[in-house]
């Protein structure tokens, strides 16, 4: 039993054995050239303690992003009274001017209208002087609004359809999690509360497999839901296998499960650290309209391996006699043992699928989001919800109890529950239907006693 439990721990911290450390990279911002055709502002020194630094950029410049504005005027006055200047620069290529100051104090910024570019105007009132208090010797910056940008509110059709769009994204990330947890408690009764980390597993192995290997995001993936599933396999023989033969009860592995959580999470955050990190591709992706909705490329990917993964495995239960002795095994465990089915072959073979089902979310969510170590521990709650929502111990049950809790999490915001909050609609809608229905959507009604 120690040498199994020694075998696990040491499999959760080989982990890490590849993990680049961070590093950190100064990124250095070239000075563009004067144009050939006359002779622009020159790169104006940054100034080393206090002072007051005004950037002026055209919010109405194109479509892009705001367009610095060279060659305007600034004067930094020592009070509005007494008029004393203090300095005076024109504003360089990126629009930005730094003039020191002695210290705390009130300060006035005058901006010469007479030098801003033709056609371009101050935004507002076009107040052309902005009153500074410094409380601290250091950098203080000065904003004057140039341009008008506008930004027009989403209709409530258009917040809907984005809300109905990111709910069934969050739904299916749920449901390849809620899976595999529902999966496992139907064939060992056991309620997996460090099923989270393993989320978090498969999102941290593709980072390892992409950043420190160096593979593309997508090998990676593959690589990462492969070493879930030996995961499960080893974590079922070096652990849960031994506490089932000794009689362990239920309430005792749900104990451990919790126990082995906090060793894993620790593990990740003394392996992985505490930031937040990307992966090397697809972090930032703009969004097509397809009619109604805007999708990126690597959300159509979520959806479409989510929905193939999903519709394989069902498919599987039903169909091969893999399935078929699985669900067997989950109906009546000690008629399936006296009718001369290896049961405990059958519930690895449920860890090894659970697990990867759980890998491949973690997969999907690093891709969606950045990878924490934190990450699956914070979506185990709106598991759980989709699994009891759905019935426990039920395959459809979670699919269904997913996309439920997955809509009502993102539709939320869009109904005035503020977003910060979320997920707590999400939760009161489980309380009243188990209320009514304590078996879930799909669950069947067991008599107790």
């Amino acid at each position: 039993m120690r040498l199994r439990l020694a075998a696990l721990l040491a499999a959760v911290l080989g982990i890490f054995i590849l993990l680049p450390s961070a590093s950190a990279s100064a990124e250095t911002t070239p000075t563009p050239s004067p144009s050939a055709g006359g002779a622009a502002p020159q790169q104006n020194p940054i100034v080393e303690g206090a002072n007051i630094t005004v950037t002026l950029k055209d919010l109405n410049e194109g479509k892009g992003e705001p367009k610095p504005i060279p060659g305007v005027t600034l004067t930094v006055l020592k009070d509005s009274k007494t008029g004393e200047e203090l300095g005076s620069q024109v504003t360089d290529q990126s629009g930005r001017v730094s003039i020191g100051i002695p210290g705390n104090g009130t300060y006035v910024v005058e901006l010469d209208p007479k030098t801003l570019p033709s056609g371009v105007k101050l935004s507002g009132a076009g107040a052309t002087t902005k009153t500074v208090q410094v409380k601290l010797a250091s950098s203080n910056f000065v904003t004057f609004p140039v341009g008008a940008r506008v930004i027009e509110k989403a209709s409530k059709a258009s917040e809907i359809v984005d809300g109905t769009r990111d709910g069934l994204k969050t739904g299916l990330l749920i449901a390849l999690a809620a899976l595999g947890l529902s999966l496992i408690f139907g064939t060992t009764g056991l309620t997996n509360f460090a099923h989270g980390e393993l989320i978090t597993l498969g999102a941290i192995l593709t980072y390892i497999f992409n950043r420190g290997v160096g593979l593309p995001v997508i090998f990676a993936g593959v690589l990462a839901v492969l070493a879930s599933a030996l995961f499960g396999y080893l974590q079922d023989r070096g652990l849960w296998r031994p506490l089932r033969r000794r009689g362990t009860g239920l309430i005792a592995m749900m104990i451990v499960s919790i126990g082995l959580a906090l060793l894993m999470r620790s593990i990740f955050q003394y392996g992985f650290g505490g930031s937040t990190r990307t992966l090397s591709e697809y972090v930032t992706q703009p969004r097509n309209s397809y009619g109604p909705i805007d999708l990126s490329n690597k959300e159509i990917a979520i959806f479409a391996v989510s929905i193939i993964a999903i519709t394989v495995t069902c498919v599987a239960l039903m169909r091969t006699r893999l399935g078929k002795a699985m669900r067997a095994v989950s109906d009546n465990p000690a008629l399936s043992a006296s009718s001369g089915m290896r049961v405990d072959g059958v519930i690895s073979s449920v860890w090894i699928l659970g697990t990867a089902l759980t890998g491949l979310a973690g997969v999907l969510l690093a891709v969606q989001q950045q990878v924490n170590f934190n990450m699956g521990f914070n979506l185990l709650l709106l598991v759980f919800a989709g699994v009891t929502l759905g019935g426990l111990g039920t395959i459809w049950g979670a699919l269904v109890g997913s996309l439920i809790i997955g809509l009502m999490v993102e539709l939320g915001p869009v109904f005035g529950v503020p977003a910060s909050i979320k997920e707590v609609g999400a939760l009161v809608v489980l309380i009243l239907i188990l209320l009514v229905r304590p078996q879930g959507i799909l669950g069947k009604a067991q008599r107790i006693g």
